[in-house]
């Protein structure tokens, strides 16, 4: 990790708080799996307040851009909701992508999946907007 541990706005850790509070009976074992690993990032991360953070961390409803090891490129929106859009390019915070990269900054190195089929892939960009409320839908 770029900053030696993962790096939480204080916004993006109470929200992720209630989140994980609303959902921690939740019975879809895809979607039970990312949230125990976004309850363990949360205990992991240190929190900061919005003028502290870096800004190339990952946070909620940021732009991020990653390249897989095939050189592919992709652009997505990181989402508070339960309910990301693929084809829309927004990726849920529930999801077991967007559990392994909030937190994270450019540089650092993800890889996921199984392991007969993991995908490894770099985060090369991270746009912030601030016009974004960080509410989510559930």
């Amino acid at each position: 990790m770029k900053y030696g541990s993962l790096i939480m706005e204080k916004k993006d850790y109470l929200t992720l708080k209630r989140i994980l509070n609303f959902h921690r009976y939740y019975e879809d074992y895809a979607h039970k799996d990312a949230l125990e690993q976004l309850g363990e990032r949360i205990h992991q991360a240190l929190v900061e307040d919005e003028m502290d953070m870096p800004d190339d961390v990952v946070r909620l409803n940021s732009k991020v851009s990653v390249e897989f090891a095939q050189g592919a490129l992709q652009t997505f929106q990181l989402v508070p909701s339960t309910r990301g859009d693929f084809p829309k390019n927004m990726i849920s915070v529930v999801s077991t992508l967007g559990a392994s990269l909030i937190g994270l900054a450019v540089g650092d190195n993800i890889k996921l999946g199984f392991p007969s089929d993991v995908q490894s892939f770099r985060i090369i960009g991270v746009e912030h907007s601030h016009q974004l409320s960080s509410s989510f839908d559930l």
